[in-house]
């Protein structure tokens, strides 16, 4: 009992903070470009997890760090920039939408890679929060008209690769505490994230003196404190309480706080999404209640 209490709670901590993420993403845009964001998003992040977790770091037996390195390249590297990029067409709720693809991913990919296997409930609640992502989807495209809906494909990957990283971390690394595996990952990502700022024009005075860079730096460590940071750990310590689809399932709810900020700042939002929204809640209670 107390461990299905604080896997709900988890489930809502984290849906705060990934669905207010999409909004420092865009944000954090206005100042930098995705290659920068995402590159100083893994960089930021890497600093803090190492300084708090680096002693944690000799309980990783050798025979994990092959997956904390897969785990950190699928799990965090490149769907910061992913997502970044999207956001430079798409907006922001949209981007949280098209991310509740997680679950579904997350049930094909553990039955037919990593042999873990899903009930009837959980199946056919993915089923239908994935009919209310669906809704949201075309009615988002209704009301955003111009948007470019191919950089959504890079969203798509992104929750792909959060599928793979969420089963490989329940299938290979459940015996290894939450902020090991965090650090571990950014061992890995840290410096590649190092080179690619490099290669960007950064340093360059003329983006050292864009009027928009001071905010844009101020969103991007909030987003990399709490957005990535604390919440990888909190996501890892989720996998391991509970199982892969309700772990991934802070993808469903996570849309309906990224619609709020998006309406207030301005993005386009009807009662038919807020409809979805509810069809997407009805999804995760199904595939997460327990049998009387």
């Amino acid at each position: 009992m107390k461990n299905l209490n604080i896997k709900w709670i988890y489930l809502f901590i984290l849906s705060i903070i990934w669905g207010s993420s999409f909004i420092l993403i865009k944000k954090s845009l206005l100042g930098l470009s995705a290659f920068q964001l995402g590159a100083l998003r893994t960089i930021i992040t890497g600093i803090i997890l190492l300084a708090f977790g680096y002693s944690k770091l000799k309980s990783v037996p050798k025979s994990k760090w092959k997956w904390l390195m897969i785990s950190g390249f699928l799990g965090s590297f490149f769907p910061a920039f992913f997502f970044a990029i999207a956001e430079t067409e798409i907006d922001s709720a949209v981007a949280s939408i098209l991310n509740s693809l997680v679950p579904l991913n997350t049930i094909i990919m553990g039955f037919a890679i990593f042999k873990i296997t899903s009930t009837k409930r959980q199946v056919l609640g993915v089923i239908i929060g994935f009919i209310g992502t669906a809704i949201l989807i075309l009615k988002g495209s209704e009301l955003n008209p111009n948007q470019n809906y191919l950089y959504a494909g890079f969203v798509i990957a992104s929750t792909i690769m959060y599928a793979a990283n969420v089963n490989i971390i329940k299938r290979y690394l459940q015996d290894v505490k939450p902020l090991a595996i965090a650090a571990g990952n950014y061992v890995f990502i840290i410096i590649p994230a190092l080179i690619v700022l490099m290669f960007t024009d950064f340093f360059t005075s003329e983006r050292l003196d864009h009027p928009d860079l001071p905010m844009a730096m101020v969103y991007v460590t909030i987003l990399s404190v709490f957005g990535t940071a604390l919440a990888k750990v909190v996501f890892n310590k989720l996998v391991q309480i509970s199982t892969p689809v309700f772990a991934s399932s802070v993808t469903y709810v996570m849309p309906m706080i990224a619609l709020i900020w998006g309406v207030l700042d301005g993005e386009s939002f009807s009662y038919i999404q807020g409809l979805a929204a509810l069809l997407i809640l009805m999804g995760v209670y199904l595939s997460h209640r327990r049998k009387t």
